[in-house]
This record gives structure tokens, sequence and C-alpha cells, in this order.
């Protein structure tokens, strides 16, 4: 799964450690004293770190006595008589152990975490309701039927939920509240519904009208169509189509046009740098201005870490059919790339009901139900798709300042307005805005235009039905069905496997047909209903594929179809490839797999990226100097890069050296994108990929290739070799000598996973991982991202599974379960699952407590 890149579910909450300096403005934090006290201070929650070995517990609601058996690895393994039973104890036990957790997500869909935390998180909280999300929500709500069975599910579990909130004395409220001096709110349906919203805030793609704007108002239109093109130029789809190895298709690129006059004028009305088109996507870095200083920085700071070109964010999946694996079963790997936090996003549990339901997996806490995991029968996970879900339209309007009205078809319609106040922690009133929203979805006045929005996110209905029927299908095949039934945003590219042997995958969501060429990726006229989506894709049409007979299915956020067999517009600048041709490559050369190979394929350090421009830079290097203007060292450089096996494991001590080659290569490459020192008019634009870089190297005389800050002109074996000597020259100027330990990949590049509120001593920081960019273990930007969930399954009678995530069962940093999982997960190890039948199958070394989960009126 991909966050839109966003962030995760937790990305615009993570205050990097600002909050709770600044939370609580109205108020002084709490004195260092009773905090430290051994009764009600913050060490009473020691409690939490360990449960009785038996526990009765009288739950409202329950119909029959529900089992809750806890393993050595502190999994609750649900055992219930019935449905409704099994997801009330779930919400019992998923808040005995993520509380706090599952507030502030439900606070970060509602735009309401000022309430808890202050002034400081009032600049995401606006952001989260100016995009829409909490009308959204509502909306879903209303439409939701309360005598449904997916409705009595969720009110099942959040009365589970709140049960264990309402039997809490103050001494026993987790550390943060006690820091933030608040008590827990109980939870509603509604707040399932925002975090909903928030899981599509996170993992749904957007595609951003500015970077093309802001690259055609600098370089033309037809430069910045082939920089961020509507096709990979690299092919190696999701969707098999008969390729043996990736494929470069033919792609020129103009050289630099005049600039475009319409684009400069849409983005000067903007504002500097675009802000205005920036904020329009809120998981963009740009987004947040600095209302409150540090900690709007540090929000920044995180967002800009979730952006799309750290594919860190990325998933991996893939699945082997039987004849292709060892044991002659079916094997699934699910690997999603999400935020490092501690707690972790996900919760690890099974839940069993006699004769319908027996799944195991991870779900989210404060969402019902299992989202990745695995039944008897299949097994299931999801990457992100990168598919277009998000249009803006140009809006004409009644009142260019405070508009009522907007224009569709030659008559005005009114705009809804809704008034939005934000509160602080104590009541008190900060923040009141006017939002406006017209048929399309929310519009916001950008510059001196008004432009709406139209997400497939805010209009989504019938998710929460996916999962729980996900969990109860028999096969591979009517796994993706029924998921394709209800499942509409955000999305994601579904795996599936199951004992049959059967294979499949399928881009699975909502993808709008738009009239006209079809593509996205461009502003709209909003004052033409001939403008808006003409429909959706019809299922048969997504991108998908069943028992192949290459014999596996591996997606990593690439480009789903090849464009030679659907050429129509799903998306545009997709998901660089490197880490799709790595898997592609390492289970085409293995036909006898087993489960422990899947579980190093995921910790595989090898990279596709350094095996296309290692040789690159040495063979340039080379070049120049048999032409007679090599540079000594450059010829250093390629020496250095010659001695690197090109795999970024903990010990080598070449990757840095590479890693600052390609960065200063996308520096100079597209200076032409690059705003001149001191020049007040221009735009910043994100650079293109280095997939893009890859395709220019079949064409070495390209313009491009001259770095026009310099008094010669280069061509592509020229600009290489500079590089070269300039990124040795800045590598030993930061870590020294080539020998140094300092350029030992494990002393360069790690792991950061922070606590939620980023409280220091909650986190774990710098640890050492391997992986770099665009490798299986991607590990880029502030270390803040990467794998929160590994899972390997073999569809055997009986399932077998492996799984593991980067933190711990509790949310209480005083238990010994909060980060127990982090030294396997940084080896790349994996944990073998318990599954048992029946509550009493665990041996007595595999459990550790059960609580008995009682009706009303028994002990």
């Amino acid at each position: 799964m991909r966050p839109s890149p966003f962030g995760t579910i937790l990305a615009t909450i993570v205050l990097a450690g600002t909050l709770f300096v600044a939370a609580r403005p109205a108020g002084p934090l709490p004195a260092l004293g009773p905090l430290l006290d051994p009764v009600r201070g913050v060490w009473s929650n020691s409690w939490l770190s360990s449960m009785p070995a038996s526990e009765g517990v009288v739950l409202p609601g329950m119909t029959a006595e529900t089992r809750v058996v806890y393993d050595d690895r502190a999994v609750p393994h649900i055992f219930a008589s019935n449905t409704e039973d099994a997801y009330r104890a779930l919400g019992y036990a998923v808040a005995r152990d993520r509380l706090f957790q599952i507030e502030l997500q439900g606070r970060a869909g509602a735009g309401t975490l000022t309430a808890l935390v202050g002034p400081a998180a009032l600049p995401v909280d606006r952001d989260t309701r100016r995009s829409g999300m909490p009308r959204a929500a509502e909306n879903r709500l209303k439409l939701l039927d309360q005598t449904s069975p997916q409705f009595r599910l969720m009110q099942a579990y959040v009365d589970g939920a709140n049960a264990y909130i309402g039997a809490l004395a103050p001494a026993q409220y987790p550390i943060e509240y006690k820091l933030l001096g608040h008590a827990p709110k109980k939870l509603t349906v509604l707040d399932v519904m925002h975090l909903f919203n928030r899981m599509g805030a996170t993992l749904a793609s957007s595609r951003n009208e500015f970077e093309h704007l802001a690259a055609s108002s600098r370089v033309g239109r037809a430069a910045a169509d082939a920089l961020f093109p509507v096709h990979s130029p690299i092919v190696e789809p999701i969707e098999p189509s008969g390729l043996s190895a990736p494929r470069l298709d033919a792609t020129f690129i103009p050289p630099p046009g005049p600039p475009d006059s319409s684009s400069y004028a849409m983005l000067q009305s903007s504002g500097r740098n675009g802000g205005d088109w920036r904020a329009l996507n809120f998981n963009y870095p740009d987004n947040l201005t600095g209302e409150v200083g540090t900690t709007a920085e540090a929000i920044r700071s995180f967002v800009a870490g979730s952006s799309r070109s750290d594919d860190a964010v990325g998933s991996n999946n893939w699945a082997v059919s039987p004849w292709r694996s060892a044991g002659s079963r079916a094997i699934l790997a699910g690997d999603p790339h999400l935020e490092l936090t501690l707690p972790s996003i996900w919760y690890e549990v099974h839940l069993v009901v006699a004769d319908s339901l027996d799944v195991y997996g991870v779900t989210i806490p404060g969402l019902p139900g299992v989202v990745i995991g695995f039944s008897q029968a299949a097994a299931w996970t999801f990457t992100n798709t990168g598919a277009d879900v998000m249009d803006y339209y140009v809006e004409t309007v009644d009142d260019s300042v405070s508009p009522t009205r907007y224009a569709l078809d030659g008559t005005w319609r009114p705009i809804e307005r809704r008034e939005e106040k934000f509160w602080g922690p104590y009541g008190k009133l900060l923040q009141v805005d006017t939002l406006r929203f017209n048929h399309r979805g929310p519009i916001r006045k950008v510059g001196s235009r008004w432009i709406s929005t139209r997400w497939t996110v805010l209009e989504a209905t019938r998710d929460y039905e996916a999962f729980d029927a996900a969990a109860r299908a028999t096969s591979a095949s009517e796994l993706l069905d029924v998921m394709a039934m209800s499942y509409r945003a955000p999305a994601q590219n579904i795996l599936a496997a199951d004992t049959g042997g059967n294979i499949a995958i399928r881009s699975t969501g909502r993808f709008p047909l738009r009239p006209g060429d079809g593509r996205g990726d461009h502003l709209r006229d909003g004052s033409m209903s001939s403008s808006d989506w003409v429909g959706d894709w019809p299922v048969a049409d997504y991108p998908q594929s069943l028992n192949p007979t290459q014999g596996f299915l591996a997606s990593a956020n690439q480009e789903p179809f090849d464009p030679v067999f659907q050429p129509r517009y799903f998306g545009a600048n997709w998901e660089r490839p490197w880490r799709a041709i790595r898997i592609n490559t390492l289970l085409q050369a293995d036909s006898s797999i087993t489960p422990d190979r899947m579980r190093q394929f995921q910790a595989d350090p090898g990279s596709a990226r350094a095996d296309v421009f290692v040789p690159a830079f040495i063979a340039a290097s080379a070049a120049t100097t048999e032409a007679g203007n090599g540079d000594a060292r450059a010829s250093q450089a390629a020496n250095l890069l010659g001695e690197w096996d090109r795999r970024y494991t903990l010990d080598n001590r070449r990757a840095v050296l590479f890693e600052e080659a390609m960065r200063q290569l996308a520096r100079r490459l597209w200076d032409e994108l690059t705003p001149d020192p001191g020049d007040s008019t221009a735009f910043d634009i994100a650079l293109p990929s280095d997939m893009m870089i890859a395709a220019l190297m079949a064409d070495p005389s390209n313009v491009w290739w001259d770095d026009r800050r310099t008094p010669r002109t280069e061509q592509r074996d020229q600009l290489l070799s500079a590089v070269l000597a300039s990124s040795l020259d800045s590598t030993i100027k930061r870590y020294g000598n080539p020998d140094s330990d300092k350029w030992i990949w494990s002393n360069v590049r790690h792991a950061n996973i922070r606590h939620l509120l980023g409280i220091a001593a909650f986190s774990r920081l710098e640890i050492p991982v391997p992986g770099g960019s665009g490798t299986l273990w991607p590990s880029t930007g502030n270390g803040g991202h990467g794998p929160s969930w590994r899972m390997v399954v073999e569809l055997s009678t009986p399932r077998k599974a492996w799984a593991i995530y980067p933190g711990g069962q509790s949310g209480d940093p005083l238990s010994p379960r909060y980060d127990d999982r982090i030294a396997k997960w940084a080896k790349g190890e994996l944990d073998t699952l318990r599954l048992p039948r029946s509550a009493d199958a665990l041996s007595a070394p595999q459990r550790t407590a059960e609580m008995r989960l009682l009706p009303a009126g028994r002990q």
C-alpha cells in the first residue's frame, strides 16, 4: 500500500516532538511530582505491562462467554460463538493495548486534534477539514442502515472499546493522557468512519497538477509531458504481458521549450512557489504554512518524508504458484511500507467464530476487522496502485472573495457553506473557518481562482463491508470479487492466494472515466458538466491476473498495465520500477521457492537501480579518459564504485558515494527546472524521477545533459564523469577517507521509529537497517518509513505463516511488549505465528494469559 504519499494513517498527527511542549498553551503542564507518583503517576501504568494468567470480565452486550487467549507474542486469539461477540471482544482487546492511539487516529480523521493537544495541531486540523474528510464521514454514516449487519458489527466493536474505557480509573489512563492532562474520549461509529477516511487519505494516490503546471511554466508543455509522462518508459507491469525482462520503451525527451505563459499565469495567481496550489493536496509537504512556528516546521518535515519521491512509502507483494514452490503449495508474501511509529500502526489479532470465521492478521486500531491476513482458505495483502483518483476543476463563482454560487452550464447553482469551529483542550475557541462545497467536492480559493476537488475517497460508502467479506472468502478469485463489490477507496492492488493453489491479483477500487482525452493530470473547466467524470472503469477492465503461466505475481507500486496492450489513461508519473524489477528477477531465478526464501526476498539488499547506474558511471569515466578529457577524481570514484557489489548491506562502504552521485546527477541534469539564484518570480519544481534519467541514457547527445551553469557544453559521459568527481569530493568532505568507518552504510542510514507524540524516550531511533533507495527494503529520507508488516503465508493444510512488525502489541512504553519485535525486524527475521483452532489448543509455554469476557449477570 502507498501513502499519498501519504503519508500513513498517522501522517498528519505525528508532530515530531513538539506537541509535548506546545500542546497546552491554555494551562500549565502537569507538575513533575504528580507524574512520578507511584499510585496515580506515569509509573502506575505498569499494571498494563502484564496480565494475570486468567481474568474474568463482564462485558455489556456480550451474548455468550468469549475467550481471549494471549499467546507468547501477546497476540489475542478471540474465540466467540458469534461474530458480534467476536468484534465486541476485539474492540475491548485493542482498546486495552492501544487506547491513546485509537483516539489520536479518530481525531486525525475528524480534524479535532486541537481539542486534545492544543493550537500546535491547528494547521493539521484545518487542512483535514478543508479536504472534506469529516463531512464525507458524516455522509457515509447517514447512508449506513443502522439495522444492517455491518452497522451492528461496528457498534459491537465500539461498545467493546467503550466498556474498557468506562472501567478505567484515572490512575489507569495511558501515559499520554497523563502527560497531556486529559481523560480518554469514548469511541463512536462516526469515529470508525473518520478512520476509514483517514486510511483512504493516507493510501490514496493523488496527482498534483501543480507539478505539471510548474514544469510547463519553465520548459513548455511538450517537455513537461515527457518529463512527467502518462506511461512509464521502463515497462515491468503488474498484469503480466509476456515480458521475460523489463522493457525500455523508446522515449524522446524534447529540449526545453519556451515557458508556457498560461501555466505561468495560473501559478502566478496562486502566490509564491504555488503555495495555494499545493495546499489543495493536504499530504503535500508545503501545504502547512508557518502559522505556529517550530511545530508547523516539524509537521512539514514529517509530511515531506511522506512525499511520493520517497519509495520507502511504497509497498511490495508477491505470490508463487505451487509448481514454483518447494512444497508444491501457493505461497504469498505481503510487505506494506508505511510510517514507522510506536506503537505500530498495526495490531496483530486472531478471530475465530465456530463454523463461520477463522481469520488471522493485522488490524488498524480503531477499525473493526482484519485488514491484511489469511483465513483457513485464502490469504491476501495490498500495495498502493498509484492510479489517479483525484481531479481539480477551475470554477466560475459569483464573488471572488465570498462566493455563494457557482456557474454550471450557464446557470447559477448554490454553494454549500459549512462553518467549522476548532476548540482547544479547555473549551477555548481557537479558529472558525467557512468551508464551501459543490457537487464535485470541496472548493478552495487558490490565489484569485476557486478550485474544486473531486476525490474517490470522499465518495466511498461501503468499504467497511470489504474486510469482513474477505475473511470469509473461500478462494483467491472469490476474495478479489467480494472486495470489488464493496471496496472503492483507497485504490489498492490486492494480491491473493488459496489452498487450492491459485494466485490472483487485481487493482481494486474505483477508477473514474473522464471525458475527452481521459487524462486527469490537467486542470479542467468547472463551468461545464461535460468536464465531469462520465463513469467508472468496469471491473473486467481493471489490471488483473489469475494463475499466470509464469507462475508468480508481484506488485511494487509500478504502472499496472503494459501500455502496448492498454494505452488508456490510468494515472501518470508512476512510481519507479526498481523494486518490481528486483522481485521479478528473484522470482524468475528460483523455481523451488520456500517460505524462508520469501522472507529473505523481503530483506534483499540488491538494487536494480544501482545495476543500471553504476555501470553507466563507470563507463562514462572510462570513455572520457579514453577521449583525453578524463578526470583523475572521476576515475577514482569509478574505481570505488567498481568495488561495490551494488548491494545495500549493512557493512558496505560504497553506497554512500553512489547515493551522493545520484543526488548530484538529478540536480545538474534537470538544472533547467531549477530556479536561478535570486529569481523571486520562479516556482520550485519537483524533479523528474531517476527512471527518466535511465530513459535519457539511450540519448547521450540530448541537450538536457548539458549543465547550463558550466562554461562548456556537456553530453552524457561528460556530465556523468563530472558528477563522479564532484560526488567524491563532497563525500570525502562529509565522511572522510573512503576507507573510513564513516562510509559504512550502518553508520549512515537508519530507521527511526518515533512515538506518536515524538517523545524521544518513547521512540527507538538510529536503528541500522539494510537496503536503500529502490531496494525491496527501501531506506530513504529521514528513516521514518519502511516495512510496517512483513507476512509470509504458505497455503497448506493446516496453514503456516510467519510475520513481524517493528514494535510490539502494547502501546504502553513501560511494557516489555512495547518494542519487543524491533530487534528481529531490523535483522529481517520473522516470527512463527500461533494458529490455534480452539481456545485450549495452545500449549502452556505458548500462552501467557486469558480473558474470559462474560455476559452481564455472570462472573
